[in-house]
């Protein structure tokens, strides 16, 4: 079986190892704009050693975003800022992806450590969008119902998202389909009660993802991969499942999709949700060996020893760290130190390393 530090082939592309960075929100954007916090943060990541950093939420339109910081990608001159990032986390042999997201009936709110509710048009909110007219929660507005004639906008915003990824040097494009925003919630009947044709049966509310993978696939060059997150289950009686999202990534694979970063939850604030060490990773190995296609586990994955045992024992082919990520930027590192595994490490950091290390 494959290991912690052996290399991962998607397409055109070669992970250096099987650990990778999920997408996190930073909140300090200015206008969709990447900033300073943003190269900084990336950028020392990129040095600590992981394979695959993927970039956070990325909002394809402004009404797309979750808060006033959220990056975006609507706009040509977001490339730029964008591309610094792409750029220097590939010199420093990591793989940079970007995701790309509409935070639907979940937009428009505070800052991730601010107070999580609608805001007001005097403090810059705006009108969020839907499958249908249900806020997310109290303190939440209700969006108004996406109309059928908006859709292809919609999809057409995330291929663009997608072109304009790819002019910024990213080599992966992760669609974001998970925690409750707005993919997700066509996918569940707790939030989509349309009657038309994305709304009702399996097919029909699965429409738009599937329409979404289309379009970006083929703004995607053929030679990167394309991954999606999608939220397992809802932990809620009479939603969106793990046989369902089954089924679903049966399909996506058909569609050109590559990877499957498999979470869970957050479509309603009323889940009860099992969290502790490894708790996602059942999802991660049902869909890999039942769907048949790659996966990414996530979700309190910490030491070096768990990461390895999810690779080795085959329940996902890469292993996304978050919180210890924020915490050690330089994880990878230890953890090939603590598994007895090569890693290389920046020139400027040898004198540092463990002897015999290999610099880049």
């Amino acid at each position: 079986m494959a290991h912690l530090f052996e290399p991962l082939k998607l397409r055109g592309i070669v992970l250096s190892s099987r650990i990778g960075i999920p997408p996190m929100c930073q909140y300090s954007a200015h206008d969709g704009m990447a900033t300073d916090w943003h190269f900084v943060h990336y950028g020392s990541r990129a040095v600590g050693g992981a394979a695959l950093m993927i970039v956070e939420a990325t909002a394809v339109t402004p009404e797309g975003r979750i808060s006033l910081g959220d990056m975006g990608i609507w706009d040509d001159r977001h490339i730029e800022p964008l591309s610094r990032i792409a750029r220097f986390a590939q010199q420093q042999g990591c793989v940079a992806a970007i995701q790309l997201a509409h935070a639907g009936r979940k937009a428009s709110v505070g800052l991730g450590w601010q107070a999580q509710s609608t805001l007001s048009e005097a403090d810059g909110g705006w009108k969020t969008v839907a499958p249908s007219p249900v806020a997310f929660g109290p303190g939440y507005a209700v969006p108004g119902e996406l109309d059928t004639a908006a859709i292809p906008g919609v999809i057409a915003n995330f291929a663009a998202g997608a072109r304009r990824a790819c002019e910024a040097g990213f080599q992966t494009a992760e669609i974001h389909a998970a925690h409750g925003y707005l993919l997700h919630q066509f996918l569940s009947p707790l939030s989509n009660q349309r009657k038309d044709a994305y709304g009702g049966s399996f097919e029909n509310r699965t429409r738009l993802v599937r329409e979404v993978v289309e379009a970006v696939r083929a703004e995607w060059p053929e030679r990167l991969p394309l991954m999606i997150r999608l939220s397992a289950t809802d932990w809620v009686d009479g939603g969106w499942n793990a046989d369902e999202t089954v089924e679903l990534c049966r399909i996506l694979k058909g569609l050109g999709v590559d990877l499957v970063d498999v979470s869970s939850a957050g479509l309603v604030p009323t889940a009860k949700i099992p969290a502790g060490p490894g708790f996602q990773t059942e999802f991660a190995a049902r869909v890999r060996h039942e769907a048949g296609i790659a996966t990414a586990a996530v979700g309190l994955i910490t030491s070096p020893a768990q990461a390895d045992h999810i690779i080795r024992s085959g329940q996902a082919d890469i292993v996304l760290l978050g919180r210890e990520i924020l915490r050690n930027p330089y994880w990878p590192l230890a953890a090939a130190q603590a598994l007895g595994q090569e890693a290389t490490w920046p020139h400027q950091y040898l004198r540092a390393a463990p002897p015999g290390s290999k610099g880049r």
